[in-house]
């Protein structure tokens, strides 16, 4: 029995390490030629600028400013034929200027504002891990996050065995996601995992000018999509989701892979737990498992209990027992 426990904190640990909720729908191909076509339309307009800019060549016969530095130039070599030389000047001149002119645009752009966060700067939830709805306790679970002045965000969670389970095995995984508030909610750049202290190598590092993510596991660079999220943000993210009670579809890297996820509302309920009773939208995506999740209302959205279904049936359930929000 102790390892059938063990076995089964096994499973539960997948809410936070691998498979929190689940398709096998890739979406590739078709988002890798986005990128092509921007750099593309991109390329005309310093194009276009060059005959613009070349224009002044034959307005200024008068050279006030190349006076000064090209003299020296016009009479150190044809100094018979002067009358010609306003064309060796006034080649540099308009380049010198045109190439000054984007630059000062650039600079003149403002940079982005961060994006003021809906979530409390930072906070705490600690959950217990339950095998079944019978409540008997394998494990136990920490969040923590941290938004800063600069738009940047910071989550971190544990999850580790506890109770007699921790006495038969001591099972200890960390995650981690790093990254920026933007308009359309949390955009990770960077995921990390550990298990049992040592790097579980099921990281994952974002590029959002392409957009693709480089999963350590494999090396490999896949193409993801706006608003995807990593296994431990998509938690937190669902804050930012505009009208979650009809329902959403998000790309999640889980370490391992890039997935779609497709999560059905089952509507309002009240449920009770030992960080108290809520008012929470319920949310549920079914492929080979089921998972679910229930999201506090009157608390920003934050979660405050998960259940896990895998493929025999057996249930977990990770529940709130403390909300330390401000």
């Amino acid at each position: 029995m102790p390892i059938a426990i063990v076995l089964a904190l096994a499973a539960s640990l997948g809410i936070h390490a691998a498979t929190l909720f689940g398709t096998d729908v890739e979406l590739f191909g078709g988002a890798t030629d986005e990128p092509v076509t921007l750099h593309a339309e991109l390329q005309p307009p310093p194009a276009a600028k060059a005959p613009a800019d070349s224009k002044p060549e034959s307005k200024p016969p008068v050279r006030p400013r190349p006076k000064a530095k090209p003299a020296p130039l016009v009479r150190a070599k044809p100094s018979p034929t002067a009358p010609t030389t306003p064309v060796e000047p006034e080649v540099p001149v308009p380049v010198d200027e045109s190439t000054a002119e984007p630059a000062t645009a650039d600079a003149a752009k403002p940079p982005p504002e961060p994006v003021k966060p809906l979530l409390p700067a930072h906070g705490v939830i600690r959950f217990i891990i339950c095998m079944g709805t019978s409540g008997f306790q394998i494990g136990r679970a920490e969040h923590r996050w941290e938004f800063t002045e600069d738009g940047h965000y910071r989550l971190y969670g544990v999850t580790e065995t506890s109770g007699l389970a921790a006495l038969f095995k001591t099972v200890r995984f960390e995650n981690e996601s790093r990254g920026r508030l933007v308009a359309g909610g949390l955009q990770p750049e960077h995921y990390l995992s550990r298990k049992n202290g040592k790097d579980a190598n099921e990281n994952a590092d974002f590029d959002w000018s392409s957009p693709q993510v480089l999963l350590s596991r494999d090396g490999q660079v896949r193409p993801i999509l706006p608003g995807t999220q990593d296994i431990l943000s998509l938690n937190y993210h669902l804050a930012y989701v505009r009208q979650p009670e009809s329902g959403a579809t998000l790309g999640v890297v889980t370490g391992k892979k890039y997935e779609r996820y497709a999560l059905d509302s089952l509507g309002e309920e009240e449920i009770d737990t030992p960080a108290g009773r809520f008012r929470t939208l319920h949310l549920r995506a079914m492929t080979d498992s089921v998972t679910e999740i229930w999201l506090a209302l009157d608390h920003h959205r934050l979660p405050v209990k998960i259940r896990f279904t895998d493929k025999k049936g057996d249930v977990f359930e990770q529940i709130a027992t403390e909300l330390g929000t401000p």
